[in-house]
């Protein structure tokens, strides 16, 4: 069994024997049919992943991630809030008049902002300092930008990014305010995987670890029965990602320069309900 899956195996039985319940309180997030969708949660989850060993990619079930790197490149490489430059329709439901899901997540990475060396956005200040200064513990993104939220269709759930180099490793921290342990875990953790993966390719590093921080990492009230008989499944071996090692500018990657390999994986989970 993958590390991957232990994590996020331990993780979920943490929740479901020690988390805290929000079914008393008022609560944001309503289903499809009008119902407060509560969860129970636990706060400052901290797990890491070691990309030198591991591609952390889930096996409990399938994962489509050719659909989670084609966000994670709507994101980071095109820069895009506009919903129709996105191959799979997970951000239909956040979509604006105008196309777009307003000032979040691409439109943040893509503000170009002023430094002594000249005008970079988030993305291409990081690639610079890689490449000039990879000693810098000033390596971040940051996509929580208090001036636009009420211009976004969604608040940022996973909105920085720190990148530390040691040796001749490429490390990581993802910070995430929420995470729906059902529905986006194991989808942020692939995604921010192949980041790293991506950026020490074109900078010359390897990859290093992942840590993801999570403040509230929780299981909607709904997807209880679904990760009770999720977590109960066997796992597999983890998978092998494979790269294309000709790319040597970030901005060439293309959803068909990742392959994986070795990829076995319990079923699909169907029908999950998603809270907005």
């Amino acid at each position: 069994m993958s590390l991957c899956d232990e994590i996020f195996r331990a993780n979920c039985r943490d929740i479901l024997e020690h988390g805290y319940s929000d079914a008393h309180l008022e609560v944001r997030p309503r289903w499809e049919d009008g119902s407060p969708a509560h969860t129970i949660k636990r706060f400052g989850v901290v797990n890491r992943y070691d990309l030198r060993q591991e591609f952390p990619l889930l096996t409990l079930r399938k994962i489509n991630y050719r659909a989670a790197i084609d966000e994670l490149l709507w994101i980071w490489q095109k820069k895009s809030n506009r919903v129709c430059d996105l191959g799979s329709g997970i951000w239909d439901q956040w979509c604006l008049p105008d196309g777009t899901i307003g000032k979040a997540y691409g439109y943040q990475l893509a503000q170009k902002y002023k430094y002594p060396e000249g005008e970079f956005d988030q993305v291409d200040r990081v690639l610079y300092e890689l490449r000039h200064n990879p000693s810098s513990r000033r390596i971040m993104t940051n996509l929580y930008n208090f001036s636009d939220l009420s211009d976004m269709a969604l608040y940022p759930c996973a909105y920085s990014m720190t990148f530390n180099v040691t040796g001749d490793k490429l490390n990581g921290i993802l910070n995430q305010r929420s995470n729906d342990m059902l529905v986006a875990n194991n989808w942020n953790v692939l995604q921010y995987a192949v980041l790293i993966v991506t950026l020490a390719q074109v900078s010359g590093f390897k990859p290093g670890e992942l840590v993801h921080v999570i403040a509230d990492a929780h299981l909607y009230d709904r997807h209880i029965p679904l990760v009770e008989e999720l977590i109960a499944r066997p796992a597999f071996p983890a998978p092998r990602l494979v790269v294309d090692q000709a790319v040597r500018d970030f901005y060439d990657f293309t959803i068909d320069s990742f392959q994986i390999e070795n990829y076995e994986h319990g079923p699909a989970v169907r029908g999950i309900p998603v809270a907005t």
